[in-house]
């Protein structure tokens, strides 16, 4: 068996009175992630993880924030696609482990729900994904709500 590691990282800027998802899950929050998406930080660092480990370049090579089609989609769709571009390749997901840094609103409650979702968009166990929240202390762009960043580490496995 043949296994690879990959690394993902993303980051957004957070908008006053914009909508907030995260993990495929609609957050209650006065400000939320922008982007050409549906800007969720944490599935487009899983993407560019699962991408980076077949070596299939990166989540803006596949989904520019140029083209149209991708305005305003959902990321557990942008997840499946990369998963798809991964099984043409004979890949399967082992594991993902993510991490999500911001100061607000809490990540804790909603971590079940997001796990459930990728799991769902994905076809894995909930039990090989995880879900990990953290702050900046109030230091920088993030620590100041003005921004979110997510981190994730997939392994990929070929027979």
């Amino acid at each position: 068996m043949k296994i690879r590691v990959g690394f993902g990282f993303d980051v957004h800027q957070l908008v006053e009175n914009h909508p907030f998802v995260m993990g495929g899950v609609s957050l209650e929050h006065h400000s939320g992630a922008y982007g050409h998406s549906d800007a969720d930080v944490l599935l487009h660092a899983i993407c560019d993880g699962l991408l980076g480990a077949a070596n299939l370049r990166d989540i803006g090579h596949h989904f520019s924030n140029t083209d149209e089609r991708w305005k305003g989609i959902s990321s557990l769709l942008l997840l499946q696609e990369c998963v798809k571009l991964l099984a043409e390749k004979g890949w399967t997901i082992g594991n993902i482990d993510a991490m999500i840094c911001l100061e607000a609103p809490k990540i804790n409650p909603h971590v079940a729900e997001m796990k459930k979702n990728i799991a769902e968009a994905i076809l894995i166990s909930e039990e090989d994904i995880s879900i990990k929240a953290t702050t900046n202390e109030t230091m920088g762009f993030i620590g100041r709500g003005e921004g979110v960043v997510a981190y994730a580490v997939c392994l990929i496995e070929k027979a």
